[in-house]
């Protein structure tokens, strides 16, 4: 933990630095329990962007290979990664996410699974999560380019609710529902900039 501070700090200002960046809405972040942080994805800094400014370690997926990198594979353990195979989330995967969520601690993941996504297809992983790993669900936005000393700041949102989903209240799949109403406060935050309430 002593080394993810360390570097948190670290890349925290060099983002200030460089893209001048800054968090809104940190405060809709549960400071205990299990969190779900649900962002847009933009570039492969995003998960940089998405935990510097919040207080508890964030946890990532990350791609098996990059494991296998001498240094960078022992950097991005020490940032709490657990590794997900080419193809989608294996079953070990799965349940790595599920005990990270249920054991209380905050894992952040992209609905769009990448960045070149269509961000009209988000993948239905995120919604397995917040329907599975008694979590808060908290949308974030991250707005801006990575132009260097261009303004960049990312927005977190209220919780989602979803409690109706869960028990089953309203028609249709729960997946779809869950991944449609999660994407659907992340680009309201895209386009006002400010946190989203339910």
């Amino acid at each position: 933990m002593k080394i993810y501070v360390f570097c948190r700090d670290i890349l925290r200002a060099i983002f200030t630095l460089l893209y001048r960046f800054e968090a809104v809405g940190t405060e809709n972040i549960p400071k205990e329990g299990g969190v779900l942080l649900c962002s847009n994805h933009k570039s492969l800094l995003d998960p940089i962007s998405v935990g510097i400014k919040v207080k508890r370690q964030v946890k990532f997926m990350a791609k098996e290979e990059l494991f296998k990198v001498p240094v960078l594979g022992w950097l991005i353990t020490q940032f709490g990664a657990f590794p997900v195979k080419r193809g989608g989330v294996s079953k070990e995967s799965f349940k790595t996410s599920i005990s990270i969520l249920r054991g209380g601690e905050i894992m952040g993941i992209f609905p769009v699974g990448t960045r070149f996504s269509d961000t009209g297809a988000a993948k239905k992983g995120a919604a397995m999560f917040a329907l599975r790993g008694n979590a808060a669900v908290v949308p974030a936005a991250i707005i801006g380019d990575y132009k260097i000393f261009r303004k960049m700041k990312i927005v977190y949102g209220q919780p989602i609710i979803l409690d109706d989903l869960k028990s089953g209240e309203v028609d249709g799949d729960p997946l779809e529902l869950v991944t449609e109403r999660i994407m659907d406060r992340i680009h309201e935050m895209e386009k006002t900039g400010r946190p989203s309430g339910n």
